[in-house]
């Protein structure tokens, strides 16, 4: 370690004088050591310490900086990726009714396109809602995605006095798939034969007759709302948890009628267990051309029930636009075309964008048909 003479010792000079030859000793030739050399070399020592510091800082932040684009490239890929493991799909209305086996038909063309499986899970319960719930709440990470439907995000905004998320901004709407009129069916020996018989019925004794759904705040639910409106008659409502319940009771007479998407009366109808009255769609419905529809006795009287795919709030757009794409080239199958008019279904793919304006469109149509109903769930 370097020292310097006794001056740059805080000061105090050395006064025995009896060591001053010893220091001149030290002090010469080439021994020297020079108290200005030592201070500069710690002042250099100093200086270099406050350069290095800088530098490791730069370094790290360098670092960061290489880093970054490199997480972002991760990001990036894992979007492209997707999916690379199994999908959930949430279905939220019970298995074996029109929505489930129409999501089943299009879950099993995506499974095919991505050699990933996707995996369908029915979460029924208070309209769609519980399902839709567990959609929202989902990690939005594109590996939980689930049914866009009429009820839980158009109808149930305005029917239900407290949901547990908001149907504009909980989800992300990634594609509109297919539309289904609602068709009246009656039990066998239900004393009217049309839809003018039946009004006539039903104004002569109001009150007396029942019509079931498959659900509180389904569109059924919603159509005989607008029928009773329309046709100003008086109707009592009985919701079931689905629709199959619901055909047994009114197989067993137990109910009067019931409005239900088309596929069910389809089936019942040509079973000879049930009348078919009219279609809830503007035009006839190809597979019964025979019945006519609500708008040929009321006018104006127009309701279908859709079904889509949605995603909760914040999933990555990558992801957004390529299961839009993905269910786009399912929707283009002749196979799956075929399975859509079997189950008297109509295709309507749009975009994610084009998704969510008609969610909100739907909301804001048929938000004055509930209210003037009065028809409120708490």
């Amino acid at each position: 370690m370097l020292s310097c003479c006794g001056r740059h010792r805080g000061g105090q000079a050395l006064s025995n004088q009896a060591k001053a030859p010893t220091r001149r000793v030290l002090n010469s030739g080439t021994n020297r050591l020079d108290c200005a050399a030592i201070k500069k070399a710690q002042e250099a020592t100093l200086k270099m310490t406050k350069i290095m510091i800088p530098r490791r800082r730069a370094l790290i932040l360098s670092g960061g900086a290489l880093a970054a684009p490199m997480i972002a490239s991760g990001i990036a890929r894992a979007q492209n990726d997707w999916p690379n493991r199994p999908v959930k799909y949430i279905v939220v209305f019970p298995a074996g009714g029109p929505t489930d086996t129409l999501s089943r038909i299009v879950c099993q063309e995506l499974s095919e396109l991505t050699g990933q499986q996707f995996i369908i899970e029915n979460r029924a319960g208070s309209g769609g809602n519980i399902g839709a719930d567990i959609i929202a709440k989902s990690a939005p990470d594109g590996y939980t995605i689930g049914l866009y439907t009429i009820a839980a995000h158009a109808i149930a905004p305005t029917l239900y006095a407290k949901l547990p998320f908001d149907a504009g901004k909980d989800f992300t709407g990634v594609a509109m798939l297919w539309s289904v009129p609602n068709m009246l069916m009656t039990r066998l020996d239900f004393p009217a034969n049309t839809i003018p018989e039946l009004i006539a019925l039903a104004k002569a004794n109001p009150g007396k007759f029942s019509f079931a759904s498959s659900g509180a705040g389904t569109s059924p639910h919603l159509t005989g709302e607008m029928f009773k409106q329309m046709a100003g008659v008086n109707l009592l409502h009985v919701p079931y948890k689905g629709s199959a319940p619901a055909h047994q009771d009114i197989l067993a007479g137990q109910v009067d009628m019931m409005f239900d998407n088309i596929p069910g009366p389809l089936g019942l109808m040509k079973g000879g267990k049930v009348k078919g009255f009219a279609v809830t769609s503007k035009e006839r419905h190809p597979a019964v051309p025979d019945k006519p529809t609500f708008g040929e006795f009321l006018p104006g009287f127009e309701i279908t029930s859709w079904g889509g795919v949605c995603a909760p709030a914040g999933v990555p757009p990558a992801m957004v636009e390529k299961l839009s794409e993905l269910t786009k080239q399912a929707l283009q199958k002749p196979s799956v075309k075929a399975a859509f008019d079997k189950q008297g279904a109509t295709q309507i793919w749009m975009t994610p964008t084009e998704t969510a304006a008609y969610r909100a469109a739907e909301e804001k149509k048929l938000a004055p048909v509930i209210k003037a109903s009065g028809a409120k769930v708490e």
